[in-house]
């Protein structure tokens, strides 16, 4: 975090701010533009660097080992949250959090196994103390009751889809480039961590250049490495960069964060100490214990399963005994949000499709190459020399119809392009044309929030101004309608593939679309909805149930995954993807059943919205906490 002269501390003290919020609130907008940056970077290629490299797991491998990380990333904020609150304080969390997540991003650079468990391990527990240490620190900006908090977590929210759509176009381009390789995505990746934890250490002057030069830097690497329709998505968000940036360099100069913002809250605690060490070092020790057994259970998916399941149990059981307790009111509104936390499972079980399924989808039978030239009749019998690209993909080569396997043994024997002979059957193949790379279409829904983020708040606003802003029942049931459909379009795409099994591109920015329209109808509502009906004294709890309802929605994620496996170990030992014309069925009949699913879930859900709506009790007040 900056380090604020006595000056700007005491500008910052004085309530300095930049377009209506404080000066501190664009400090820790780049610092989680840069943490998401790399988190949502890693996420691109996680499964399809554990398909298709050193790894050379098979899908239902891979998606077991992506669906326990995603459980446990949901699962720690609960624990790094409560180190925070209990002993060193969001501060020392954040930094804490922020360096064993680059040590993790460095150590995915490595091609071994155990070298790659610890990597998603040392994530895992540094998410838990960033995610929600950073959260909490934006809260401390504004003093209590100020209407500008809720539009001041919105300019946040924007802040992490700006990292996480800049992520995938960056770090999956030079991940997934003949070119660079992995290694250099994941390297990308490390980078925006240590930025991001730089900004949020370093002077303020110092700050500045760092906010300044890496969206100059960042901004011009967009721009320039791809052209085409490529190139003016790049540019959108590279403006986007750079007047965040603007906007961020004057916030520090008007005074940055101020100095006390993330203090623990019992700093008595932190002169205590056990064996001769303090409750900072303790944290630090336990915090690297415990990536060990993190990486086992990576390696152990029906463990984890268990665990969460466990836990979750739990905390459902604890959640209707206080609900048994209560008084009338409080018990309705809290069966409400339990009902409402189960909807979020299946919501998010689908939506987090993205980084498993629909990016081996993506990977697979998606036509991502743009600008085509292709092979006319009066091409044929030429014998030609094609750079390897994805517009291959199921045309008759050899004898056989092209797979990704075929695609990635070339690129390991270090062949940069094929040979080919065309016949009539090569017709409508590109010859050349703007490839786009599976792993930066994972853009696409971050940059859909940018686009519609703003306009839908403001659309609630409008509706609440009027007295018809839906109830949230009604808007989770509009959530599950949109990612059924989103769904339900994929599978249509699939049923008018080409001959060759590859579906267009455009399918599959309309699901992004829908999936991201039915997000923004349940991810700002769900946490205001639990501090609005969860009882005050058990508000905190509610909340660690909430993001353990997440956590268990990967794992049902991995499971629907597991559906579409298609690959698996051939004669010569070699784990081999079917060619599209073979794998687009099943990813269609998948698509098609879990959609329609959601689309019935969110229909039943809106029969049953006017008896939760009433559960919520909108007319009565909740009494005053007794005092201590």
């Amino acid at each position: 975090m900056s380090s604020p002269t006595t000056a700007q501390a005491a500008g910052a003290a004085a309530g300095a701010t930049v377009l209506g919020h404080p000066a501190g609130l664009f400090t820790l907008f780049f610092a989680e533009m840069w943490e998401r940056f790399s988190f949502y970077g890693m996420r691109a290629l996680l499964t399809l660097y554990m398909v298709k490299g050193f790894l050379a797991m098979d899908d239902d491998r891979a998606y077991a080992v992506y669906g326990s990380y995603g459980a446990l990333v949901y699962a720690s904020p609960f624990f790094g949250g409560m180190i925070a609150d209990q002993l060193v304080g969001p501060r020392r969390a954040v930094l804490l959090g922020a360096l064993l997540m680059a040590g993790g991003h460095l150590l995915m650079t490595l091609e071994h196994a155990t070298a790659f468990y610890l990597a998603l391990a040392l994530l895992v527990v540094g998410n838990g103390f960033f995610k929600p240490n950073m959260s909490t620190m934006v809260g401390e900006l504004y003093p209590a009751g100020s209407p500008r908090k809720d539009a001041g977590y919105t300019l946040f929210y924007m802040g992490i889809n700006l990292g996480a759509g800049l992520a995938p176009l960056l770090c999956g381009y030079f991940g997934e480039s003949e070119a660079w390789g992995w290694h250099y995505g994941f390297g990308l990746a490390t980078v925006g961590m240590l930025v991001g934890t730089a900004i949020f250490v370093a002077p303020t002057r110092l700050t500045q250049v760092l906010v300044g030069s890496t969206a100059v830097v960042t901004a011009g690497t967009l721009v320039t490495v791809q052209s085409g329709w490529m190139l003016a998505v790049n540019a959108f968000l590279a403006v986007a960069l750079l007047v965040a940036a603007g906007i961020a360099v004057l916030a520090l100069h008007r005074g940055g964060v101020p100095a006390g913002l993330g203090a623990p809250a019992h700093p008595e605690r932190l002169t205590k100490r056990l064996a001769g060490l303090g409750p900072w070092t303790w944290t630090w020790l336990g915090a690297l214990a415990v990536v060990p057994v993190v990486a086992l259970l990576l390696q152990h998916e029906p463990v984890t399963r268990g665990i969460v399941s466990a836990v979750g149990a739990i905390a459902l059981a604890y959640l209707l005994r206080e609900a048994w307790r209560a008084a009338r009111v409080e018990r309705d509104r809290l069966l409400v949000a339990l009902a409402l936390m189960f909807a979020s499972i299946f919501f998010w079980a689908l939506f987090e499709q993205a980084g498993s399924s629909l990016s081996n989808f993506t990977d697979r039978n998606v036509d991502r190459v743009a600008d085509a030239v292709v092979v006319t009749e009066a091409d044929v019998g030429r014998e030609v020399e094609l750079p390897l690209s994805s517009a291959q993909l199921g045309y008759p080569r050899a004898g056989r119809a092209l797979s990704v396997t075929d695609l990635e043994q070339a690129r390991k024997e270090g062949q940069a392009a094929l040979s080919w002979t065309l016949g009539p059957e090569h017709v409508g193949m590109a010859l050349e044309g703007e490839e786009v790379v599976a792993s930066q279409l994972q853009s696409a829904n971050p940059i859909f929030i940018l686009l519609f983020g703003l306009p839908f708040a403001a659309l609630w606003s409008w509706l609440g101004a009027r007295g018809r802003e839906p109830s949230e029942a009604v808007k989770f049931s509009l959530g599950l309608a949109q990612v059924g459909l989103g769904f339900v379009a994929l599978w249509y795409g699939t049923t008018v593939a080409d001959a060759q099994g590859m579906v267009g591109m455009h399918w599959l920015l309309l699901a992004y679309l829908l999936h991201t329209t039915g997000e923004l109808c349940v991810s700002p509502v769900g946490l205001s909805m639990v501090t609005k009906l969860a009882p005050r004294r058990i508000v905190a709890s509610v909340m660690g149930a909430w993001f353990l309802a997440t956590s268990f929605s990967h794992l049902i994620a991995a499971a629907i995954a597991a559906l579409t496996g298609v690959s698996g170990p051939s004669e010569d030992g070699v784990v081999r993807i079917p060619p599209p014309v073979e794998t687009v069925g099943v990813y269609g009949g998948v698509f098609l059943q879990i959609g329609l699913l959601a689309v019935v879930a969110a229909a039943a859900l809106l029969v049953v919205s006017p008896l939760l709506t009433r559960g919520m009790h909108r007319e009565v007040t909740a009494p005053p906490e007794p005092a201590a």
